[in-house]
């Protein structure tokens, strides 16, 4: 696999900006991260905070080309919205399932989140994307 392939062709600078959020990540995206780095999830190798394109991924597991993306509050607005639904076209385009989690449910229900992780996992690991 050539790093084209796993990073869409991401900017040096995207590269640094990732590199700024892994180390500033918010407390459900650490949450969950300790719930998925070291491949526990199925044996699964997800990666923080991971460039794609001109974007970041959350997280992103380059065998399924899963994202999964952590929204708090600020994604609440029409206009933060609207870039996002842009945001997962783009992702789409590239063949990329994008799954979105509320950052509330992380930290109230992480169980819940890493079920329905695992699920969509499950999924697309079976070639089935309902």
């Amino acid at each position: 696999m050539t790093e084209q392939e796993m990073f869409y062709g991401a900017s040096s600078d995207i590269f640094q900006k990732a590199r700024e959020l892994r180390e500033n990540m918010t407390e459900s995206e650490r949450l969950l991260w300790n719930q998925l780095k070291q491949n526990q999830l199925l044996g699964l190798r997800f990666k923080p905070q991971h460039p794609i394109g001109h974007f970041i991924a959350d997280f992103y597991c380059h065998q399924l080309k899963l994202v999964i993306e952590i929204d708090g509050e600020y994604h609440s607005s029409m206009e933060q919205k609207e870039y996002d639904n842009g945001r997962d076209y783009e992702m789409e385009e590239l063949e990329i399932v994008v799954m979105r989690i509320n950052s509330e449910i992380v930290l109230n229900d992480p169980k819940l989140v890493l079920k329905s992780i695992e699920n969509k996992c499950n999924e697309l690991l079976n070639g089935s994307t309902l």
